[in-house]
């Protein structure tokens, strides 16, 4: 299983628009990061989790050609931004693309783009075939993905642990969390790989810090952790890395990882 980082920024991205701090100024490429997402290969199937306003660019840069599925987090604009341009993969693939989400987030994205949801013959509409999931594994070709449920504020979020037939180690994803309960925590233990949200260091309403990053990773110890939706605020990368300790590393986009 390869995982792709498409993009490890917030919702406004880095640099934030209008920004002149020491991180928005950054020559360094591993101090740009576009919204959050993932792109996740095995052996026959290609997946992507969010869909925000840069994935036409992301799909881009990785030269994705197909893809089987979007899995979404949640209904906000930085992870739903860029569903308008599946319409690419709807000619490619001849068919809507399977969106797995729950029903909020299905009502949540058809508010948005509610002109590809009329009675008309346009053909220039993104096509979503949407297939609701809740707490239990489902698959998709040859992974088994489990649902986590963390908390955004008070707004619930859709994490994934990804496992391969035949690869015994557990990749799991999680963003946009705050407060993660007991159960779903469980869920994440023994991941190989553990992709977690890490804002900032200063305290946000519906964002985990780094050290609460930090204090989840304690708890649930996975092998390797890398932090993702980091703001400018989170500080440079180089810096950022060298602080943390050596199992726990800052994602930038392009990054590959295998599991």
């Amino acid at each position: 299983m390869e995982i792709t980082f498409l993009g490890t920024g917030t919702s406004g991205g880095v640099p934030l628009i209008g920004c002149q701090c020491l991180v928005c100024r950054s020559t360094n490429q591993r101090d740009k990061r576009l919204r959050t997402s993932i792109l996740v290969k095995s052996n026959n199937v290609t997946l992507v989790v969010d869909c925000g306003p840069d994935f036409r660019q992301q799909m881009l840069r990785e030269d994705v050609r197909s893809i089987d599925a979007i899995l979404m987090t949640h209904q906000h604009k930085d992870h739903t931004g860029g569903i308008d341009d599946i319409r690419s993969f709807n000619f490619i693939n001849k068919k809507p693309v399977d969106f797995y989400c729950d029903y909020p987030t299905e009502l949540g994205i058809k508010e948005q783009y509610s002109y590809a949801f009329t009675e008309t013959d346009y053909p220039y509409l993104p096509k979503m075939n949407f297939i609701r999931i809740a707490e239990d594994a489902f698959t998709i070709g040859d992974l088994s993905i489990l649902p986590i449920e963390v908390m955004h504020a008070n707004m619930p979020v859709k994490g994934f642990r990804f496992t391969e037939a035949g690869n015994p180690n557990a990749f799991t994803y999680v963003t946009d969390a705050k407060t993660i309960a007991k159960a779903e925590r469980d869920k994440m233990r023994k991941s190989e790989v553990l992709v977690l949200n890490a804002l900032r260091e200063a305290d946000h309403y519906s964002h985990l810090t780094v050290e609460e990053a930090l204090e989840v990773v304690r708890d649930v110890k996975p092998r390797k952790t890398f932090f993702t939706h980091m703001s400018h605020q989170f500080g440079l990368h180089a810096e950022m890395e060298k602080s943390l300790p050596d199992n726990i590393a800052p994602a930038h986009d392009g990054l590959k990882i295998v599991v």
